[in-house]
């Protein structure tokens, strides 16, 4: 049998019903359930509409509410759970907090019995700062005692570095030149030579490994042997201030010592003074003997002027 009755599967057709509503009559549908135009058991050949419970859904819809109202009620009770402990910490704090703030006072009123003591400390100090001038005396005693350190330094085993320069100095004086003691001093102090403090070039002459007779022994054969000196001339140069200053008995030793041809020596210095001034032999003999020339002897004088021309 054919139906002219819209299907229920046509999602074209326009005739489909509307959405229902939950909690009435569907729209369009009479009271009892039935579409218009249609018995209540349905069309002929369509299976009967089966009639609205309408119980069952507001049974749905108040079992829905309820749980709303369960949710509700859970949630409040979590948000009053959440309220009441977060007014503890907050109320612990403040209450932590008011004794905090109380604090500075009573710590300033701690401190201000410190600060008091501290002052008592600083003004307890005070005859302390007056300590050094009890301890100047033995200030004033230090340098009588580096004093008699530095005297006592070049004698032990901690030489200062000037006194090792001097003294090494003096030796290389010594070995070379053959110069006295008092040369020695004289050239290590000299502003136009070594220029070492007295106390070093002290050192260095005291300490020297030097033979001062042995040394004057030899600075008379260089003057002998270059310069063609006479013994009086050679003792002189010796002992003179402004020649070697050997004591005068380093110089004896040195002239009654040194082995010298004195004639020959005369005669040298003959010949020099002819060559270089042109002087006559008259005017040699008395330079030779003058106690201003050469200080030669009258016999070793004549010895010379009278081989002059050999």
């Amino acid at each position: 049998m054919t139906s002219n009755a819209p299907s229920p599967q046509d999602s074209g057709s326009s005739n489909l019903p509307p959405a229902p509503n939950f909690g009435g009559v569907p729209n369009g549908y009479p009271q009892n359930g039935a579409p218009h135009g249609y018995p209540e058991n349905g069309a002929p050949g369509m299976p009967p509409v089966p009639p609205v419970t309408t119980g069952k859904k507001k049974g749905l819809i108040a079992a829905g509410c309820g749980c709303i109202v369960l949710f509700l009620i859970v949630v409040g009770g979590c948000s009053a759970i959440v309220f009441s402990g977060g007014d503890d910490p907050t109320s612990a704090e403040t209450s932590a907090a008011e004794p905090a703030e109380a604090d500075p006072v009573e710590a300033e009123e701690a401190d201000a019995p410190a600060e008091e003591a501290a002052t008592d400390d600083v003004v307890e100090e005070e005859p302390a700062v007056e300590e050094p001038a009890a301890e100047q005396p033995a200030a004033e005693e230090a340098p009588a005692e580096q004093e008699s350190t530095q005297e006592e330094a070049p004698a032990g085993d901690d030489v200062p570095a000037e006194h090792t320069s001097a003294l090494n100095s003096a030796q290389s004086y010594s070995d070379l030149l053959h110069m006295s003691k008092q040369g020695l001093f004289d050239q290590l102090t000299s502003e136009y030579a070594d220029q070492f403090s007295d106390e070093a070039a002290q050192y260095a002459v005291d300490n020297v490994d030097a033979d001062w007779n042995a040394n004057a022994l030899a600075s008379a054969e260089s003057y002998s042997e270059t310069m063609h000196m006479s013994k009086a001339g050679i003792y002189d140069q010796l002992t003179s201030e402004y020649g070697e200053q050997f004591l005068a008995e380093e110089a004896q030793y040195a002239i009654d010592t040194i082995e010298a041809d004195w004639n020959d020596n005369a005669l040298q210095s003959a010949r020099s003074y002819r060559d270089s001034m042109d002087m006559s032999p008259e005017a040699i003999r008395d330079q030779l003997t003058s106690e201003y020339g050469e200080q030669f002897t009258q016999e070793q004088a004549d010895y010379a002027v009278e081989h002059l021309d050999d």
